[in-house]
């Protein structure tokens, strides 16, 4: 028996359960369309929520970085990787967020790595919401820190766990997502405020999904609730709805300089590329200038939520732009993928360990790129498919 024979056997296993995941290709700029494995196909996959993946500007801006600074950084930042666009993201990033000062890092992912690990160890423990995602639970794993997992979005269950744990650790952090990226629901934010002001515990969101979404003219989960100045350590991503890449902790100004000096990926992995720095300043500039594109983002969402229930489809508890279609096990999830491709419909199937077992879905990612016809268009081939399939 190979000493790989296992890998194979547990392989076999994911595509009997409907869990083994084809991966597709792309061959063309993000976009309301995208060319799929070589077919023209509606995009409802990407978290390019304002369509500026491809945005004339950004382009330019890359491609302008590149003829000054070359494609690669060659070092970490604390080496000979910070250009004076690194710097300039980071200030126009706090002035933008309204934070005291910002680091970016190379990934919304690295960025939970980086900031969890620096601020907590072994002494120490997290409250982390019970569906945190896979980067901030690898951080906390990290960190070496005791974690103590509370119910999702119950502030109540927050307290009971600090004033059950607390007490017998040096220091305390709570974490929580902004906005869950398989249900689309929001953390009561301000509730878990009061909570980490009442025990003086260090609070951090990662608002991956509400970057370029929530608050005015997207500027996250802070600006949307009002509470600037009030969180420590808010995470933020550039892959998203700012089309590029890259990730970001904005809040208070000592945290941020103690990521400079102990932040992992910050310390250890090459810099962001200029170009990719350069593209996200643009994405910065049109962010600064105009709502427009987070206010069509949010029209488009509402509209496809509307005419999915009208449908009869389960969308679960979603409020923002993100639209989960609930379909319990996930054998039927893929063949409902699989048959939307048929139809001209790009939309994955997410299933466990993404998601808990029996609650595999369909993720639709509408974005402001997509028009009225777009949305017609997806309508049309969700409801022959749920038809045939049986779901509605």
């Amino acid at each position: 028996m190979s000493k790989i024979d296992w890998l194979t056997q547990e392989i076999d296993g994911l595509k009997e359960q409907g869990l083994y995941n084809r991966i597709r290709t792309i061959g063309s700029a993000q976009g309301a369309r995208l060319v799929v494995d070589g077919k023209d196909v509606l995009n409802f996959c990407s978290n390019n929520y304002l369509g500026l993946a491809n945005h004339p500007k950004l382009v330019e801006a890359a491609k302008e970085a590149t003829k000054k600074f070359g494609v690669g950084p060659a070092a970490v930042r604390t080496i000979a990787g910070t250009t004076d666009l690194h710097m300039q993201l980071e200030a126009r990033l706090a002035k933008f967020k309204g934070a005291e000062d910002v680091i970016t890092f190379q990934s919304g992912f690295t960025a939970n790595l980086g900031a969890i690990s620096a601020l907590v160890g072994k002494e120490d423990v997290i409250f982390s919401d019970r569906l945190n995602h896979a980067s901030i639970i690898d951080g906390c794993r990290l960190s070496g820190a005791k974690i103590v997992a509370y119910e999702h979005n119950d502030a109540e269950a927050l307290e009971d766990a600090i004033k059950e744990h607390a007490s017998s650790f040096r220091r305390s952090l709570i974490i929580t997502d902004g906005v869950f990226s398989m249900d689309g629901d929001i953390a009561p934010l301000p509730a878990l405020y009061e909570v980490a002001k009442k025990y003086d515990i260090l609070l951090m969101v990662d608002d991956a999904h509400g970057e370029g979404v929530l608050g005015k003219g997207g500027r996250g989960i802070v600006d949307h609730f009002g509470l600037h100045g009030k969180i420590d350590i808010e995470v933020g991503t550039m892959s998203k709805a700012f089309g590029v890449v890259g990730g970001m902790v904005a809040g208070n100004k000592t945290i941020i300089e103690w990521l400079r000096q102990r932040g992992r990926p910050f310390l250890f992995s090459s810099a962001v590329t200029a170009p990719d720095a350069a593209a996200c300043l643009a994405a910065v500039d049109l962010l600064e200038e105009s709502t427009e594109l987070v206010d069509k983002l949010w029209d488009n969402a509402r509209y496809f939520k509307e005419e999915m229930k009208k449908l009869g489809f389960d969308t679960g508890v979603s409020e923002p732009p993100i639209t989960p279609v609930m379909l319990g096990e996930a054998p039927l999830a893929q063949q409902f993928s699989r048959e939307l491709f048929e139809e001209g419909v790009f939309a994955m199937s997410i299933g466990f360990p993404t998601v808990a077992k029996g609650k595999a879905r369909i993720r639709v990612m509408i974005s402001a790129s997509h028009d009225r016809d777009d949305l017609g268009q997806g309508l049309e081939a969700f409801a022959r498919v749920g038809k045939r399939l049986g779901v509605i």
